[in-house]
């Protein structure tokens, strides 16, 4: 098994909750780490019909039958059990008594809310991300083929092709998860939509659009990013404000958690084809982005993360905040430098000066761009 590097922050968890629950997209690795983590602890999975039957007959009956806890996987698939799980963890004095596991951040959200608030604790578990493989000696000094392999534990662990594997993948997602969330009859347009989506990685949101291409209206476009959002199949960046200018775009803009997905999609199979696609340096965007994002949530951190734009065209790819610092971030696939690729950083810190800049290339080499700009190397995205 790979080591997940939020590990630390699940023990930690464990610790201060007497539940847990480990969210992320379906084959993220949430099975494998619950089961790991907590190897004393019984595993019962709600995708086996007969197990999620017999838990929706009597859930309080069902739960008796673990007095110590248990990982229950897929919970969200048995609603009714979050009103008997509440009961038995108010009256729990140990830590991570049960471990909940879902891919469906919508549903199980809304139920943690309900009943559950409180009481457990949240992680968010990703692909394997590269400073994950990096740590496993499984990284490679080729960002091409980290950006079209993605991250799903899987392909690494079996030398997988990354289209075929995702092919099964976009069956299983559309077929199963998508349903559960909405009741979506016209899987051809929503087939449609997933692709659309695809080719606006990196881009501002124009959800008018989006629904003219699909021949859908806007509402049934924003119902169905929230089912990409929920079953992390997509992440939106928002728009970072500091008061710089009434004339700062409004929209957010839309990002693949795992670009292996994204490069399926798109029709993209081989190193060559990515390399020499005209959409190349979105999708290195896409992955550094969501490599950070990687980072933060293995680590415990949930701040929402934003990007820079205003109408004149002045643009910063991603604004963090880190260790109580606003740090501005420009990422250019390229891998020679130029003056021009920090002239959104420039502009942005001339007008918010507390703020941190960096730029992030495809180049091998740290390079001090200017006395306020370092340029690192796109290997060292773990770094961040």
């Amino acid at each position: 098994m790979i080591k997940r590097h939020i590990q630390e922050e699940a023990r930690l968890l464990s610790t201060q909750f007497r539940s847990i629950s480990i969210i992320g997209p379906r084959q993220s690795g949430k099975t494998t780490l619950g089961k790991w983590l907590f190897k004393g602890k019984p595993y019962i999975n709600f995708e086996n019909p007969d197990v999620q039957l017999a838990a929706e007959d009597n859930p309080k009956q069902f739960l008796k039958q673990y007095p110590r806890g248990a990982i229950l996987d897929e919970v969200q698939r048995v609603p009714d059990i979050f009103r008997y799980l509440q009961e038995i963890l108010d009256n729990a004095k140990q830590s991570g008594k049960f471990i909940l596991t879902g891919s469906n951040n919508f549903l199980l959200q809304e139920k943690i809310s309900q009943s559950l608030a409180g009481r457990i604790g949240y992680l968010q578990l990703l692909p394997l991300s590269y400073a994950e493989l990096k740590a496993a000696g499984l990284a490679e000094e080729n960002v091409l083929k980290h950006i079209l392999t993605g991250g799903y534990p899987e392909i690494w662990d079996k030398k997988l092709l990354p289209h075929k594997w995702m092919a099964s993948y976009v069956q299983t997602y559309v077929q199963r998860d998508v349903r559960l969330l909405r009741n979506i009859t016209n899987l051809a347009a929503f087939n449609r939509f997933i692709m659309l989506c695809a080719h606006h990685a990196g881009q501002i949101l124009n959800r008018q659009e989006l629904a003219r291409d699909v021949g859908v209206d806007t509402k049934t476009i924003q119902s169905w990013l929230a089912v990409l959002e929920s079953s992390y199949i997509i992440f939106l960046l928002q728009p970072w404000y500091n008061n710089l200018s009434k004339r700062i775009i409004k929209s957010p803009k839309l990002y693949f958690y795992d670009t292996g997905l994204l490069c399926y999609l798109t029709g993209i199979t081989s190193q060559s084809a990515l390399q020499n696609h005209a959409q190349y340096g979105a999708f290195f965007e896409n992955w550094i982005i969501a490599e950070i994002q990687k980072n933060r949530f293995n680590q415990g951190i949930n701040e929402p993360m934003y990007y820079f734009r205003d109408s004149a065209g002045n643009e910063v790819d991603l604004i963090i905040r880190k260790q109580e610092t606003t740090m501005g971030i420009e990422i250019k696939a390229a891998k020679k430098i130029t003056s021009s690729m920090t002239a959104g950083l420039r502009y942005w810190q001339k007008n918010f000066k507390n703020g941190q800049t960096l730029l992030i290339y495809g180049g091998n080499k740290e390079v001090q761009v200017n006395e306020s700009t370092t340029a690192i190397s796109w290997n060292t995205v773990d770094e961040i």
